[in-house]
């Protein structure tokens, strides 16, 4: 009988040694949580400087070149990403001859797609609306002939 009372100390209780893995590993993670929280300095980090005229909430945007200049989507998206927004394509349109640029309101959002187009200089009767969930976009920029008279697209460069 005493050699049963001795192994049931030795084995830790019903949980045994398994137990006792367990309860350091938890306690090492805990551990190491609060270690890394307290190095990031909590809550009192300063949050990044913003870019000039930051949107308040993102918006998703796609941008396709209706011209035949080379790099205007591109340049383009430089410009909004400068802006604070979220430009997840920039390619060409399936013309190249339009005329006007526009926005498009691809989710039901008249308040993004119409701060897309101030961002780049365009009036509101420039946005139009075709919902388009499956594209995962807010808006998407149409580059016309006029591009130059956008707001920031006469001097940027295209490499960038």
């Amino acid at each position: 009988m005493a050699e049963a009372d001795e192994g049931q100390r030795s084995g830790g209780g019903p949980f045994g040694t398994l137990g006792g893995v367990v309860l350091g590993l938890v306690l090492l993670v805990l551990g190491y949580g609060f270690v890394t929280r307290l190095g990031r300095g909590g809550s009192d980090d300063l949050p990044p400087e913003p870019t000039d005229e930051v949107v308040g909430d993102i918006i998703q945007v796609g941008v396709r070149n209706g011209t035949d200049v080379p790099g205007l989507a591109k340049r383009t998206r430089n410009v909004l990403r400068s802006k604070g927004f979220d430009v997840l394509e920039a390619d060409n349109y399936e013309r190249t001859d339009v005329d006007s640029s526009f926005v498009i309101d691809r989710v039901g959002n008249p308040e993004a797609a119409r701060r897309v187009a101030e961002a780049l200089g365009l009036a509101p009767s420039r946005i139009r609306q075709d919902i388009r969930p499956d594209l995962y976009l807010d808006a998407t920029v149409v580059l016309g002939a006029d591009y130059a008279t956008l707001t920031g697209l006469a001097n940027e460069p295209v490499d960038r």
